[in-house]
């Protein structure tokens, strides 16, 4: 039972709230201290401990889902498979598991501040709006989706008590639709007349209206990354527009991965497996945060 209900919790989605650090960066707190006589308030400790809190509210969310769509997914040809779906799993435990994972990780946030608190409870209602009602309207659909990216950031800021770039909330967003339209778009073209049956709301897409959709993302994304490297009011420098380039390189290669190599389905193989974006990807870190914190 622990495996199935590890398994249900989804720890390989965690990586997606890597985005709590992103304040952190771009605020340069990373190496402050702050004066107050206790160790959590390092700004690097309080950010370990919201992106833990919101690992463990997230896999609680994925374990509601998972019960909620148990008779769905069990005439689905992969998500049959789901411990929950075909059984293996009891609903009382993955409702008790859920339950527990929730009240430890609120427990840990509201520890930290009140308003990471605050935004895991959004992050929640949002979480169950989408499994149960938001998920089959067109268009919502993929913004809810984005707006939990952007929830990640913030609670990022709020738990360092920084206040968020209008630029961070902008390329997250932005980021995150990119992500989510090029997977709908991946999914018509991986699974083609069996699409609607995977996933009911691809009924109202067509390939035609994603690739605009992606299109129209793509650029606001790679513009909005440079004016918020070479806006004076965010750095102190404007180096870090010399980091546009791996933008480019990582938008235009995932692109290639969904469009030539039909991996866009799961984004997370796609940005973890493929070496050269992963390459990529680390040079943007590195160089980054070289410009930030030392010129």
């Amino acid at each position: 039972m622990l495996k199935h209900l590890i398994s249900s919790a989804r720890p390989r989605q965690w990586p997606k709230n890597a985005l709590v650090f992103a304040g952190l960066i771009f605020a340069q707190k990373i190496f402050s201290v702050v004066d107050v006589g206790v160790i959590y308030w390092i700004p690097i400790l309080r950010a370990l401990g919201a992106f833990a809190a919101f690992c463990l509210v997230s896999s609680a969310t994925y374990l509601l889902n998972d019960v909620y769509d148990r008779n769905a997914d069990r005439v689905h040809p992969v998500k049959r498979l789901r411990p929950i779906a075909s059984g293996a799993l009891p609903v009382s435990a993955a409702v008790t598991a859920s339950i527990v994972l929730f009240l430890v990780g609120l427990g840990g946030a509201f520890l930290l501040s009140w308003k990471l608190m605050a935004v895991l409870l959004g992050y929640l209602v949002l979480t169950v709006a989408y499994s149960v009602k938001l998920k089959h309207i067109v268009i919502l659909d993929v913004l809810v989706l984005a707006i939990g990216f952007v929830l990640r950031a913030f609670a990022g800021t709020v738990v360092i008590d920084v206040n968020i770039s209008v630029w961070l909330f902008i390329c997250t967003i932005l980021l995150a639709l990119f992500l989510v339209l090029t997977k709908r778009r991946a999914e018509m073209t991986v699974f083609e007349n069996s699409a609607t049956a995977q996933r009911s709301v691809l009924a109202n897409y067509s390939p035609g209206l994603l690739d605009q959709m992606i299109s129209v993302v793509t650029a606001s994304t790679v513009v909005s990354y440079a004016i918020y490297t070479a806006s004076p009011s965010e750095f102190h420098t404007r180096n870090l527009v010399l980091t546009v380039p791996f933008v480019i390189y990582g938008v235009f290669r995932y692109l290639y991965l969904v469009y030539q190599k039909q991996v866009g389905t799961d984004p997370d193989k796609a940005i973890f497996r493929d070496v050269p974006l992963l390459v990529n990807n680390l040079l943007w870190l590195i160089v980054s945060g070289v410009i930030i914190y030392f010129f």
